[in-house]
């Protein structure tokens, strides 16, 4: 495929078995540290791959300015110019999925109908081989990857190679060769003197590694910059005491060209002579860092925090198992966990007093990370630890500090011995930082967020009473963004042999709304208990709702049922038409006479219109937030609607509420809450 497009690298990712998570099985082109972050990727993530077998599509992201407007956690870690195509890998009834490809920055700016065609092809052509391999239940294992499609042959063969090396020998530029992971594979004798160290000591070694005073992750990213962008890179760096050099890197299919001369001192450029080289700090580690930043502002709950981390965090590091603790009440409770086959091993955490003398509470309690290398240290350390081995080998106790106090603790576990070097600690710590910080928010707003569920589930009917002749089917869900938390209402009141309906909406989505909606489904439930007509139930509620002096209006329809003879009185204020699909199927819109919305005028009047409601029709209520979405036709919405109504009208209602929900325009993004009342007339048994 790479060759087909002339792309330069590329990855399959296959759906893991039980998660919706896509983990990378095949890489070509680039080496293993630059895709790291995102080996594993979750199938909600804001990335190409999972975004391309989300929506069945190609994805093409033509530059930086696209990737960093598009997509920012990539853009953050990777900003050098290179294009993007992404891909589904499905049948029509199976999504195995996703592939990406990547081009140097500069290449055209749009995917060409060609490059199109020969993607799509190559993605459905290993999507039948896969579920070819399914159905004869081969296992589809991860491929240990290759770095290049393509080599090119030099010219004479064998010695045309020596002379090679033997004209590059006696040029007085340094020159060396790189492999795709940045180690050296030839370097001539000038390079070696220019570099200061000899050539044997450098061969098979990173450049950055194998010299001191290049070991600093400004020189790797100008490595990474022409790999990943096909374009020419270069950069000044001084070798102390005082002698600068000029490196100018040739990128290739197979690796890079190094040219090496000497350069005049540039004001401002490097290091000041006698400062230390960071020796420790490795650019794999950082974009772990930036993906991760970029990565936890997008986290909103406890559970995404905690997906994040096992998704991208433990591959990186190469744990095995991790687990989230806070804690509640003085004692641990387990936000989440991955990794370990036998949840009891978990469950004996949960619970445990703070007071408990174990690594989770004293990490929890003191701030102080603990690392052990073994099972043996972990005893030692800890004689009345309660419970028994998990299996692993070696943890990393880490607190998670934001604001200056614990919010938790992150253990990580791994399934072999694992030592764990001061600047491997060092970068734990930092992660920690980071974790801690969003897990702060996502506490914070879990507990807003049951608090507003609560609320809103107090104030809307636990159930819908049973009523002769009428069945019903009720539906709530809340803005996609904000507190899950609004104004909009339904109640089915009985009242001896009839009944009355009603659905109503609060303006705005948020406390206040909450609390008057209840107070005005309370007042519609006493009218109509005490006998009001729908229109005298309007007007009282209409000057209720101006005496509380709340500033706030309201929508509403109300329906009084009469089974029997299958008739139905409706009142409406301001509130959008209902629905009535017949018998035969056919829908009508109710735009019948109606009112102002309730709270404007004091005397308004809502007259009333009666129709009839024969065994078979549906009466569909609704609030606008089904129907109203940006960019839509009020109109077009409302005849979608219809339709949907008519097409599934006959199945069952509870089914057919749940359809109505879910095919609308604003069933994946909701700026406004949603409620829907669903009433069918029967024949009384």
């Amino acid at each position: 495929m790479l060759d087909d497009v002339h792309a330069h690298s590329g990855a399959v990712y296959l759906l893991a078995p039980d998660e919706p998570v896509l983990e990378m099985a095949v890489k070509a082109g680039l080496p293993r540290a630059f895709t790291a972050p995102w080996e594993r990727v979750g199938l909600s993530a804001p990335l190409p791959v999972a975004q391309a077998l989300r929506e069945l599509r190609l994805i093409w992201v033509n530059g930086e300015e696209q990737m960093a407007a598009r997509f920012p956690r990539i853009a953050v870690v990777l900003l050098y110019p290179f294009a993007l195509a992404a891909l589904p890998v499905a049948t029509p009834g199976t999504a195995y999925g996703a592939i990406y490809v990547t081009w140097p920055g500069s290449r055209p700016p749009e995917l060409a109908e060609w490059e199109r065609d020969h993607l799509t092809a190559a993605c459905e052509r290993l999507a039948w081989r896969l579920e070819r391999a399914d159905a004869g239940n081969l296992p589809l294992g991860p491929d240990p990857g290759r770095l290049t499609t393509r080599r090119t042959a030099l010219a004479g063969g064998t010695a045309g190679s020596a002379e090679a090396a033997r004209m590059a020998a006696r040029l007085p530029h340094g020159l060396c060769a790189l492999d795709l992971h940045g180690s050296i594979s030839y370097m001539n004798p000038a390079a070696a003197e220019m570099l200061g160290v000899p050539a044997g000591a450098l061969i098979g070694s990173p450049l950055w590694a194998a010299v001191p005073w290049l070991n600093d992750p400004m020189y790797e990213d100008r490595y990474r910059a022409a790999l990943i962008s096909g374009q020419v890179t270069s950069f000044v760096a001084l070798r102390p005491p005082g002698d600068w050099l000029s490196f100018r890197l040739y990128p290739g299919s197979d690796g890079l060209s190094v040219r090496i001369a000497r350069a005049r001192p540039l004001a401002g450029t490097g290091r000041p002579a006698g400062m230390p080289a960071r020796g420790t700090a490795r650019l794999v580690t950082i974009s772990h860092l930036l993906n991760l930043a970029t990565a936890l502002t997008e986290t909103v709950g406890v559970q995404d925090v905690v997906q994040l981390v096992a998704d991208q965090i433990a591959p990186a590091v190469g744990c095995k198992a991790m687990v989230i603790l806070g804690s509640h009440g003085g004692r641990l409770h387990v936000l989440g966990h991955r990794g370990y086959p036998d949840t009891y091993v978990i469950e004996r955490w949960h619970g445990v007093p703070l007071s408990e003398q174990i690594p989770g509470t004293h990490v929890l309690t003191t701030g102080v990370p603990a690392f052990f290398d073994s099972w043996q240290q972990l005893e030692r350390l800890y004689p009345k630890r309660q419970g028994t081995q998990d299996g692993m080998a070696s943890w990393a106790f880490l607190p998670l500090i934001a604001s200056g106090r614990p919010v938790g603790t992150c253990v990580l576990a791994y399934a072999e011995p694992h030592p764990f070097p001061a600047d491997e600690r060092a970068v734990l710590t930092s992660l920690c930082g980071l974790i801690a910080q969003a897990l702060e928010r996502a506490l914070l707003y879990d507990a807003k967020q049951q608090l507003a569920q609560g609320l809103q589930a107090a104030l809307l009917p636990h159930s819908l009473p049973s009523l002769p002749g009428v069945e019903a089917a009720a539906r709530y869900l809340p803005a996609t963004l904000g507190m899950e938390i609004g104004g909009d209402f339904y109640d089915l009141v009985p009242t001896g042999v009839r009944a009355a309906a009603v659905l109503g909406d609060v303006q705005g989505h948020n406390v206040t709304a909450a609390g008057l909606m209840g107070q005005i489904r309370t007042a519609v439930r006493a009218y109509t208990t005490v006998g009001q007509p729908p229109a005298a139930v309007m007007r009282s509620t209409n000057r209720l709702l101006i005496d509380l002096g709340v500033e706030l209006f309201a929508s509403c329809v109300y329906l009084r049922l009469d089974p029997g003879p299958g008739r139905v009185v409706m009142a409406r204020a301001g509130h959008p038409p209902p629905l009535l699909r017949r018998p035969d199927g056919q829908v009508r819109v109710l735009d019948l006479a109606g009112g102002p919305l309730l709270g404007i005028e004091e005397e308004a009047s809502y007259p009333t219109t009666e129709f009839a409601l024969p065994p078979g029709s549906v009466l569909a209520l609704y609030t606008d937030g089904l129907i109203e979405s940006p960019g839509v036709d009020i109109e077009d919405a409302l005849a979608e609607l219809g339709e949907l109504l008519a097409l599934y009208g006959d199945e069952p209602l509870e089914a057919l509420a749940d359809q109505l929900v879910r095919d609308t325009a604003t069933a994946v993004e909701r700026p406004d809450d949603v409620a829907l009342l669903l009433l069918r007339a029967v024949r009384p048994v």
